[in-house]
């Protein structure tokens, strides 16, 4: 950058300059002689980096860098690029004057007087933080939906294969994989509704409900405090509601026109750790024995809710009753995607 003084408007034109470099204020100008002592600051510089001009003039200009870069030499890099290849330009942490530090990208270019003399630099910094912010985003969205497209391939894979492999005709078989995905499916759709963060429990409860078809139906009472699952719980959850639910209309306290089920939950502090207490009792159903071979439905019960604590199945004459307890660490874990929206 060239400064003309061979004017005899240079007042005016000055005057001009300055109204010029103090009305960018997106931008943080500042500029410094050859020592690196800043002669300049704008309201841009102000806005950005927090101090004044009347703070700032006079002193180093190392001052908006960050230690490690002051350490290794980085503002004395910018100058020696600036004179031999025409500008340094970076992008890199800065300092501001409250102690935070932000994104910038940034070029720093030699003042030149009319004669080539070299009389200072001149920086200019402007906040890219948010971009860079989103730029993370974007990628740890990316792996999130790569991480998620890979869990959900891998479950309804494994719903396939056991439907498939469990059922008595090809008609079965359709129809017990038709039910399970569009369990599976809609608390894919109560999470999207909470930008994937969580589900509480009693929306999957009645999601699952609507899924077997027995929404309103005072035959299953559901009772407990509002609980919020982590996207992995949430879905296992509903894949473990909808075999019971299966279970209870075909076999269970659902099969005849006396039998209910309840459903209940509590929360019990344990140490410095909750703990997530559910019961499912059937009552009131066909008597119930000890099955001779356990078939996938079961097994995805037991194996799903013992991934979050610990879980069992009781076949007690009266019903069938299955147990849970897990620590709200395991049920509420929040994944990566999650994370960036807190």
């Amino acid at each position: 950058m060239k400064i003309e003084i061979n004017s005899d408007k240079i007042s005016s034109r000055e005057r001009f300059l300055e109204a010029i470099v103090q009305s960018a204020i997106d931008y943080a100008i500042i500029s410094m002689d050859l020592d690196g002592l800043v002669t300049s600051w704008n309201e841009g510089a102000t806005r950005i980096l927090g101090w004044t001009a009347e703070e700032m003039v006079g002193r180093p200009a190392t001052a908006f860098f960050i230690q490690e870069d002051r350490e290794v030499g980085i503002p004395q890099r910018e100058m020696t690029a600036a004179l031999t290849k025409g500008r340094g330009s970076d992008e890199r942490w800065h300092l501001k004057e409250d102690g935070t530090t932000f994104w910038a990208s940034g070029e720093m270019m030699a003042l030149r007087a009319a004669d080539e003399t070299v009389i200072g630099f001149i920086k200019i910094l402007r906040d890219r933080t948010q971009e860079r912010d989103q730029a993370d985003r974007q990628r740890l969205l990316m792996h999130e939906l790569g991480h998620r497209m890979k869990n959900t391939l891998s479950v309804v894979q494994s719903i396939a294969t056991q439907s498939l492999r469990n059922a008595a005709s090809l008609d079965d078989a359709a129809e017990k994989l038709q039910s399970r995905i569009s369990a599976y499916a809609k608390a894919h759709d109560i999470l999207l509704q909470q930008n994937w963060m969580s589900a509480t429990l009693r929306n999957i409860v009645e999601a699952a409900k609507v899924n077997i078809g027995l929404e309103g139906s005072d035959r299953i009472k559901v009772e407990g405090p509002d609980v919020e699952l982590g996207p992995q719980a949430a879905l296992s959850f509903s894949l473990v509601l909808h075999e019971l639910l299966t279970n209870a209309s075909k076999y269970g306290a659902l099969a005849n026109s006396d039998g209910y089920i309840e459903m209940s939950w509590q929360i019990e502090q344990r140490a410095d750790e909750k703990y997530l207490l559910s019961t499912w009792r059937e009552i009131g159903g066909p008597s119930v024995g000890d099955p001779a071979r356990k078939g996938f439905g079961s097994r995805l019960i037991v194996s799903s809710l013992q991934a979050y604590g610990e879980a069992s199945i009781q076949y007690d004459p009266d019903g069938l009753m299955v147990t849970a307890q897990m620590p709200f660490s395991k049920i509420q874990f929040r994944n990566d995607l999650a994370q960036i929206d807190n």
